[in-house]
C-alpha cells in the first residue's frame, strides 16, 4: 500500500510540474515578473504622492509636487497593459525557441495598438462629452485591459510563429548582410499577415459588432474571471488549493501564478489610480493584501509558526530550524522552514498551513469590509517584512499594522496544538527507530 501511495504522489507531482511548467503559463510568469519592478515604483510614487508631500507641502505646490507621483503612474500602471503585452510575446518566443524573440515584441504591441478602437469619447474640462480620433486612452492601456494584452500577446506570438515555420515567407538576403537585418527580412511577411489579420478582425468586430477586440476580451472573458478569482469564496479555493499543494512539494505558484496573481495584480493597481485619483477604492481582495495578512512570514502564514516554535517548542531540532529560518522569515521567505521541519508531507503541519491563511483572510477581509482598516491601495513587493506592509499597503494606515500584530498572535495560537502533536509524532518515530 506505501508503494502504491508513493506511485501515485509521484504520478500527481509529475502532472502538476508538467502543468507548471507549461510554456504558456511560464511565459505569463516570466513576464509579471520582469514588469513588477514598475508595479512596485509605481506604489512608491502612490505613498509619496498621498502620504509624504501632504506632509511638506499644502494648495498650489502640493498639487504641482503631486505631478512627479502622476508622470510615474501614466508610466506604469496606466500602461500595465500596453507592457504586459510586448513582454508576454518576448518571453512565449524565447520560451519556444523562437529565434527573434524582439520582433515577436514588437509585432505584439503593433497589434495590441491595431485592435484598439478608432474613435473615443473623451470628456472636455467643461465637462461635455466629445467624439475625438487619433488619440490613445488609459483606460485601453493600462490596468482595465491587462487580460487584453495576455491574450493579444499570446495570440499574436502563436500566429507570427507558425507563419514563421513556412519557408516560402521568409526573405532570405544571403550571408552578407548584418544578422540583425537578415532576421528582420526574416519575419517581415509573417509580421504583415499577423498584423493585417487582427486589423481585419478589428475591422469586422466593428461592422458586425460596433466593438474592438479590447472591449471584448474585457467583457465576456476578463471581468467575469476576475470576479470568480478575486471574489471571497472563489479566492480562497484557489489560495488554499495552492497552499495544499505547497503541503505535498509542488510549489503554490503553480496555481497561484496564472489563477490569481494577474487578476489581484489587476485589482492593486486599479486601487493604486483610485487612490491617487481621490475617488473610491474599488477593491479588497488585491495582492497587497494578501502579502499584507494570508501570508505573512510567507506561504502559510508560518512566521507565527517560527514564534510558537521558539516559544513553545522543546524540540532541538525544530528550535535549530526556527532559528536558521527567522531570518528569512522576516521576508516572507520561508523555504527553509517548509523543507527542514519539514511541513511537506507532514500532516498535522499541513491542516494550519492551509487553514490559517483561510482564517486571517476572511478577518482581515471583514475588518476592511467594516472599514475598520483601509483598503490595500500601493502595490509592496512581497518580501516586505509584516507589520510594516500593512502601513505601506494601506497607505499608512496604522490599524492595518496592529490588525497584523492580532492575526500573528492568532496564528501561534492556531499553529500550537498542531505543533504539539508534530513532536509526538517526531518522538514516537524515533522510538521506533531506536526499537528497529
Amino acid at each position: 500500500m506505501s508503494d502504491k501511495n508513493e506511485r501515485m504522489m509521484n504520478k500527481f507531482v509529475e502532472i502538476a510540474t508538467k502543468i507548471g511548467n507549461q510554456v504558456h503559463l511560464r511565459s505569463l510568469r516570466d513576464a509579471f515578473a520582469t514588469i513588477i519592478p514598475l508595479f512596485v515604483l509605481a506604489g512608491l510614487a502612490v505613498l509619496i504622492n498621498s502620504v509624504v508631500f501632504p506632509w511638506i507641502f499644502s494648495d498650489q505646490m502640493l498639487e504641482t509636487a503631486e505631478q512627479f507621483g502622476t508622470s510615474i503612474i501614466r508610466g506604469t500602471l496606466n500602461s500595465a497593459g500596453l507592457l504586459l503585452c510586448p513582454a508576454i510575446a518576448y518571453f512565449l518566443s524565447k520560451n519556444k525557441g523562437f529565434s527573434n524573440p524582439i520582433s515577436a515584441a514588437i509585432i505584439a504591441i503593433a497589434t495590441y495598438i491595431t485592435m484598439m478602437p478608432l474613435q473615443l469619447m473623451a470628456t472636455t474640462t467643461t465637462g461635455e462629452e466629445v467624439l475625438v480620433d487619433n488619440v490613445l486612452s488609459f483606460n485601453n492601456l493600462g490596468t482595465g485591459t491587462m487580460f487584453a494584452g495576455i491574450v493579444i500577446g499570446l495570440a499574436a506570438t502563436e500566429l507570427l510563429i507558425a507563419l514563421n515555420k513556412f519557408d516560402i515567407l521568409k526573405i532570405n538576403l544571403g550571408e552578407k548582410v548584418p544578422p540583425a537585418v537578415s532576421r528582420s527580412f526574416n519575419v517581415m511577411i509573417p509580421a504583415i499577415i499577423t498584423v493585417s489579420l487582427f486589423s481585419g478582425l478589428s475591422l469586422l468586430l466593428m461592422i458586425t459588432l460596433g466593438t474592438d477586440l479590447i472591449s471584448l476580451i474585457v467583457t465576456i472573458i476578463q471581468e467575469p474571471l476576475r470576479a470568480v478569482g478575486t471574489s471571497l469564496v472563489g479566492y480562497l479555493f484557489l489560495y488554499s488549493l495552492g497552499n495544499l499543494f505547497f503541503g505535498l512539494g509542488i510549489h503554490q505558484s503553480v496555481i497561484n501564478g496564472p489563477f490569481t496573481e494577474p487578476f489581484m495584480t489587476q485589482n492593486i493597481n486599479e486601487n493604486s489610480v483610485a487612490f491617487a485619483e481621490g475617488a473610491d477604492i474599488p477593491h479588497i481582495l488585491t495582492i497587497s493584501f494578501q502579502t499584507a495578512f494570508a501570508q505573512m512570514g510567507g506561504t502559510g502564514a508560518t512566521i507565527s509558526l517560527i514564534i510558537a516554535i521558539l516559544i513553545f517548542s522543546k524540540v532541538k531540532a525544530y528550535r535549530q530550524i526556527a532559528n536558521l529560518s527567522a531570518a528569512p522569515g522576516i521576508f516572507e521567505i520561508n523555504e527553509p522552514l517548509i523543507f527542514g521541519m519539514p511541513i511537506v508531507f507532514n500532516l498535522p503541519m499541513i491542516i494550519p498551513f492551509v487553514l490559517l491563511p483561510i482564517i486571517q483572510t476572511i478577518i482581515a477581509y471583514l475588518a476592511t469590509a467594516a472599514g475598520l482598516v483601509s483598503k490595500t491601495v500601493v502595490y509592496i513587493p512581497w518580501v516586505t517584512p509584516p507589520v510594516i506592509s500593512g502601513w505601506l499597503a494601506t497607505g499608512g494606515d496604522w490599524r492595518a499594522s496592529v490588525l497584523q500584530i492580532i492575526l500573528i498572535a492568532l496564528g501561534v495560537i492556531i499553529y500550537l496544538p498542531f505543533l504539539k502533536i508534530s513532536e509526538r509524532v517526531l518522538m514516537r518515530q524515533a522510538e521506533l527507530e531506536q526499537d528497529l
